[in-house]
């Protein structure tokens, strides 16, 4: 006697019969529709016969569901099929569908209509060829190209409109050529800039117009300079003079500090001289 399960697992049945659709009951409340808002149907659908050898399921695993978890888990269990989708007019499919089809396809998807593909381009594609991608007009996409962009290409967005685009470059960008951000119009990326440069080309940020940049300067300018920053309108940079000054030879500094109009720099200023004094007589005992 044929039983239910032979007839499910046999194409031909499936072909002349589709299956009456019985989806998995959905996590949470995500409905199941298709991309046009429409209830979800086995009928003319092209995988049906995945689905008749159990190779999706509507609710769980269906490149027609609008919900982008089931359609990447159908391309995850089927990503040979993934090449027969790149033109799908859904765009949640076709970036899905970019995570598993072959370089050689997926650099024709560059120019996509839609962000979600390209980032996914963005994402996979081989360096080398990321430099067509630069001047894409969405952050995001351009975000992911500035992550992944050959080094020798970097230069060609110092300029990027995007704040953390720049930052991303600032972080990338070899030391030679650093020198040029470091008049960049947002703080946060003069701040990476000061992270990363070594002097002279550091002590130009020491005047810059951020006192969030000009910390970072008096964490990292060498012990002898500091002294030119003691006057710095910002607490905090003066705490870190404070904290930073040698015991040895700039106990001065320190006693300057401890007039300081801040009582978080005069308190630290206060604390390193009293641990000045053991250190200089340990300088004399051994001069």
């Amino acid at each position: 006697m044929t039983t239910h399960a032979t007839l499910a697992n046999s194409p031909a049945v499936a072909s002349a019969h589709p299956l009456p659709v019985k989806p998995r009951a959905p996590s949470g409340d995500i409905p199941i529709f298709n991309w046009l808002g429409q209830p979800v149907s086995c009928t003319g659908c092209a995988h049906q016969h995945e689905r008749a050898m159990l190779g999706c399921e509507p609710g769980h695993s269906c490149m027609q569901d609008a919900y982008a978890r089931r359609i990447d888990r159908f391309f995850h269990a089927h990503p040979e099929l993934a090449l027969q989708h790149l033109q799908h007019p859904y765009f949640e499919v076709r970036a899905i569908a970019a995570r598993h089809v072959d370089l050689f396809h997926l650099n024709a998807l560059r120019t996509d209509p839609d962000e979600t593909v390209r980032m996914q381009v963005a994402l996979r594609l081989p360096p080398r060829l990321l430099a067509t991608m630069c001047d894409d007009p969405h952050r995001e996409v351009r975000i992911r190209v500035a992550q992944r962009l050959d080094e020798e290409h970097l230069s060609r967005m110092l300029r990027d409109e995007d704040y953390q685009v720049r930052s991303i470059i600032a972080r990338r960008l070899p030391l030679a050529l650093l020198p040029l951000m470091a008049a960049d119009r947002d703080e946060q990326v003069r701040c990476v800039v000061a992270r990363r440069l070594d002097m002279p080309g550091l002590w130009r940020l020491a005047s810059d117009a951020s006192p969030v940049v000009r910390r970072t300067v008096a964490e990292r300018v060498p012990a002898p300079m500091l002294a030119q920053l003691v006057a710095d309108s910002d607490w905090g940079v003066r705490w870190q003079v404070a904290q930073r000054a040698d015991l040895a030879t700039q106990a001065a500094l320190l006693r300057t500090l401890a007039a300081d109009p801040d009582p978080e720099v005069r308190a630290l200023a206060d604390e390193r001289l009293a641990q000045a004094l053991p250190a200089l007589h340990e300088v004399f005992r051994h001069g």
